[in-house]
C-alpha cells in the first residue's frame, strides 16, 4: 500500500494501523490526521479518491463526513453561547417563534444539543428536494409534535438535527449556518471544511459509497464488524423509531449529487479533509497558530454529560455532552475525557484535552454502523500506544 504523508517520531504505530486498514479491513480510500498540543503530528492518506474509482487520493482530497458534521454544528451553538448571543436554557421559540406549537413550547436550546427534544422523526418525511431547499425542513419541524415529552429522554436526531440547527442559527445570527461556519471557523483556521460546498471546490471531493469489509476480517481479534441483532432489527422495521429517524428524507438522498453537497445541512452534509477535522478539534482545546475556539468554561460544557443511557433511536446506550458524543461503548474515543462525533459509516473527529490530542479520519468507504467503526478504532488503539 502506497501511503502518502508524514508522521512525527513516536507516532509510527498510527501509520502501521492505517496500512493494516487497507490490507485487512477493506479500506478503499482514506486519510487520518492527528494534532497534539496544537501541532500536526500525523497526516496520512492512501487509496483512491472515489470508492468506485482508480484516481489516487490526493493531498487535498475531501469527503462527505456525514454526522461528523454534528461536532462542528455543536461548536457553532456553543460559540454563540460563549459570545452571549444565545442562551442554552432559553426555549427555542424565543429565537424561532413559529416553533412554539404542538407541545414544543418547553423545548430548550439545550435539548436540541443533547438530543432530548423529542423530534428525531417527521410524520411526513421530506423529499430529497425539500430536504435541501432551505425552507421545508424548518417548516416541518415547526409543525411537528414531539414524540416524547421534551427533556425527559434522549434519542439521536440523525437527520432532523439538520434543520433544527440551521434554522436556529439563521434566526439568531441572520446568516446561514454554512456561511457562519465559513466566516467564523473555517476561514480563520484555514480549514478545508464546508457545510455547503462551493462549486469551485467540487473537483476535490471524492465519491462515497458502500465498501464492506472482506469476510476474512471478521475474525483475527478485530473489533466486531456487524451490528448487534437488536440494532439490525430496528433498522429493518419500518415502524421503528430508528427507521423513521434515518428515514426523515425519503427516498434516500444521493449524497454524491452536487445539489446535495451544495446544501447547508449541518447534521450530515459536511465535507472535509481529515486534516481539517483534526485541526478544528485542536482549536477547541487549545491554540492553533494563535487561534482558539473554546474558552475553558465552554470546553467544560462540551464534555459534561447531559444525556446517557439507552438511546431511543440508536437502540444502544449513548452519552452526549452539549452537541458532542462522549467516550463510551457506543463511541469509544481516546480516553474518558474525550469528546467528538462520528459519521455514519466511517468518519470521526474528536479531541482529548488531557493528552492534547485532536483526531480526524475520513473515508470514502461507508460501512453499516453509526458508531465505533473498526477502521477508526484501529487507528485510535495505535494512537494510544503513541502517547
Amino acid at each position: 500500500m502506497d501511503v502518502q504523508g508524514t508522521v512525527a517520531a513516536g507516532f509510527e504505530p498510527v501509520r502501521d494501523a492505517f496500512v493494516r486498514n487497507f490490507e485487512r479491513l477493506g479500506e478503499r480510500g482514506a486519510a487520518v490526521a492527528v494534532y497534539r498540543d496544537g501541532h500536526k503530528v500525523v497526516d496520512l492518506w492512501a487509496g483512491t479518491r472515489d470508492v468506485d474509482g482508480t484516481e489516487p487520493w490526493a493531498l487535498d482530497t475531501a469527503q462527505t463526513v456525514r454526522s461528523a458534521t454534528k461536532g462542528i454544528a455543536a461548536a457553532v451553538l456553543l460559540l454563540l453561547h460563549q459570545r452571549g448571543q444565545i442562551d442554552l436554557d432559553a426555549p427555542v421559540g424565543t429565537y424561532w417563534p413559529e416553533f412554539k406549537t404542538a407541545g414544543k413550547e418547553r423545548v430548550l436550546v439545550r435539548h436540541l444539543l443533547t438530543h432530548r427534544g423529542g423530534l428525531p422523526a417527521l410524520d411526513r418525511p421530506l423529499t430529497p428536494a425539500e430536504a435541501i431547499d432551505g425552507e421545508s425542513g424548518a417548516r416541518a419541524l415547526a409543525a411537528q409534535r414531539p414524540l416524547w415529552e421534551p427533556g425527559t429522554d434522549h434519542g439521536y436526531h440523525a437527520l432532523t438535527h439538520n434543520w433544527l440547527v440551521a434554522e436556529l442559527v439563521r434566526r439568531v445570527t441572520g446568516r446561514t449556518v454554512g456561511r457562519w461556519i465559513a466566516e467564523e471557523i473555517a476561514v480563520p483556521l484555514g480549514l478545508d471544511f464546508w457545510v455547503g460546498l462551493p462549486p469551485e471546490e467540487a473537483h476535490r471531493v471524492g465519491r462515497i459509497g458502500r465498501a464492506e469489509a472482506p469476510p476474512a476480517a471478521a475474525g483475527g481479534g478485530e473489533l466486531r464488524l456487524r451490528p448487534k441483532r437488536s440494532v439490525s432489527e430496528a433498522y429493518k422495521d419500518p415502524e421503528s423509531l430508528t427507521r423513521r429517524a434515518f428515514g426523515a428524507i425519503a427516498p434516500r438522498a444521493d449524497e454524491n449529487d452536487p445539489a446535495y453537497r451544495a446544501a447547508e445541512l449541518p447534521a450530515g452534509g459536511g465535507i472535509s479533509t481529515a486534516r481539517a477535522l483534526a485541526r478544528v478539534y485542536a482549536a477547541m482545546i487549545g491554540p492553533v497558530d494563535g487561534h482558539r475556539l473554546f474558552a475553558p468554561a465552554t470546553l467544560t460544557l462540551a464534555r459534561t454529560e447531559e444525556s446517557a443511557g439507552p438511546d431511543r433511536v440508536l437502540v444502544v446506550s449513548t452519552r452526549f455532552g452539549l452537541g458532542f458524543m462522549l467516550h463510551g461503548p457506543a463511541a469509544p474515543l481516546l480516553a474518558p475525557g474525550s469528546f467528538g462525533h462520528p459519521g455514519r459509516g466511517g468518519a470521526l473527529g474528536f479531541a482529548d484535552p488531557e493528552s492534547g490530542i485532536a483526531f480526524g479520519y475520513v473515508t470514502n468507504g461507508m460501512r453499516q454502523g453509526v458508531t465505533a467503526d473498526p477502521r477508526a478504532q484501529s487507528l485510535i488503539r495505535a494512537l494510544r500506544t503513541s502517547i
